[in-house]
């Protein structure tokens, strides 16, 4: 497993109790919770940003007439 980035976070008491909570939810530590939950977010962003990016290479087809 490649080394971790160690960093300081700075929480609302209250948001932590909700994550520490979610996480013993899901049988994870708040942080491999908050790591889980970053992932996802940074993988949401990937996936809009090549939608994004399809959307103007590729614009949509126009739609047909209707049948008469």
């Amino acid at each position: 497993m490649a080394p971790r980035k160690p960093f300081l976070l700075r929480i609302d008491p209250a948001l932590w109790a909700e994550l520490e909570a979610w996480a013993q939810d899901e049988l994870r530590s708040v942080n491999g919770q908050i790591e889980y939950l970053l992932r996802q977010a940074v993988q949401t962003r990937k996936g809009a940003a090549t939608r994004r990016v399809s959307s103007r290479t590729n614009p949509p087809e126009s739609p047909e007439p209707p049948a008469k």
